[in-house]
C-alpha cells in the first residue's frame, strides 16, 4: 500500500517532521526517533510539573494547522509550538483523545487529552496570543499529548495510520 493510494477507508497521513530539544522551544527537528514509553530519546521538557510522562509521552500536532496558521500571518513554524512530531495528510478533527496512531510499522500511540497552551511558545503567534491553539476557543485547532502503547523506532515520511475508538 502506498500514501498515494490507501485501501478503501483507511485514513493515511505522514510523519513530516520529529522534533526534539534539551528543553523549551523551538523544538528541532531530527530525520529519525527512538519513541519509548515515556517520549523520544533525547528529548526533554523544561516543566514535568506540565509536560511529560506517560500519558503526555508525545505532543503532537498538524502541519495543515501550522501552514493555516501561517496563512493569518502567526510566525508559527513545524516545532516551534513543542510539538514532538508534527503530522501531515490527517483530519486533524479527527484527533481526539481516545484516537490511536500506527506510527511507522513499530509505534502505537493514543490521543490522551488536548494540551493546553501556554507563554512558552507564545512567539509563535501575532500578538503572542497563543490561544490561538487552545482547544476551549478554536476546537480542533490543539496540539494533542499522546500515550505510548507500543514502542519502537520512526523516521521522517513514515506512514500513520488513524483509527478511533467507539
Amino acid at each position: 500500500m502506498s500514501l498515494n493510494n490507501p485501501t478503501m477507508g483507511e485514513r493515511v497521513g505522514w510523519i513530516f517532521q520529529i522534533n526534539t530539544s534539551n528543553g523549551g522551544v523551538p523544538k528541532l527537528s531530527r530525520k529519525l526517533g527512538e519513541v519509548t514509553f515515556n517520549g523520544l530519546t533525547g528529548d526533554n521538557q523544561a516543566n514535568l510539573d506540565v509536560h511529560g510522562g506517560p500519558e503526555r509521552a508525545l505532543c503532537l500536532y498538524s502541519l495543515e494547522r501550522i501552514l493555516a496558521l501561517q496563512a493569518e500571518g502567526h510566525p508559527i513554524f513545524p516545532g516551534s509550538a513543542g510539538e514532538n512530531l508534527t503530522l501531515a495528510g490527517l483530519d486533524w478533527s479527527l484527533v481526539n483523545p481516545g484516537t490511536r496512531l500506527q506510527l511507522g510499522a513499530d509505534v502505537l500511540v493514543q490521543v490522551t487529552r488536548y494540551t493546553s497552551p501556554c507563554n512558552t511558545i507564545s512567539g509563535s503567534f501575532l500578538k503572542n496570543d497563543y490561544s490561538r491553539i487552545s482547544q476551549k476557543v478554536f476546537p480542533s485547532w490543539s496540539r494533542v499529548y499522546a500515550q505510548v502503547l507500543q514502542p519502537g523506532t520512526i523516521q521522517v515520511s513514515d506512514a500513520v495510520r488513524i483509527s478511533t475508538l467507539d
